[in-house]
């Protein structure tokens, strides 16, 4: 495994910079290990919905999981509000950074993550292949 430390500053856009970033590195099966910052506004689409909802306000970043590579991104993100109250659902661009946000990456070479559409759910979805190279 390798490990990739990154730190977002100041008004960068959460998915498009990880996304950015694994191109850079050419990461083909990238995963997150951990991830704390803060949002100045957050774009969120819900369990079971079609649309992104966008949230102006300033969020902790709890948690961030999911999977990257060359191929696409497919990330959830957990943050909380100002009283605590904890948010979360699958992460759209227009996430902004407000001060910070410290994420370690890991990757594997034993493995190749692309994006394909799957014929029963009708979305691109992880397709795993072993990288024999």
């Amino acid at each position: 495994m390798k490990i990739y430390p990154l730190r977002l500053k100041p008004n960068q856009d959460l998915r498009q910079s990880l996304k950015n970033f694994a191109n850079q590195e050419n990461i083909k099966a990238g995963f997150i290990l951990s991830a704390i910052g803060s949002l100045k506004q957050a774009k969120i689409r819900f369990a079971n919905q079609s649309d992104s909802i966008l949230l102006i306000e300033k969020f902790e970043i709890l948690s961030l999981n999911g999977t990257i590579a060359t191929s696409g991104v497919h990330l959830h993100i957990a943050i909380s509000d100002k009283q605590g109250k904890i948010i979360g659902g699958h992460l759209d661009n227009e996430c902004i950074i407000y001060t910070t946000a410290e994420i370690i990456i890991g990757t594997t070479e034993q493995f190749i993550f692309n994006r394909t559409i799957d014929e029963q759910t009708g979305y691109k979805e992880l397709e795993i292949i072993p990288n024999n190279s």
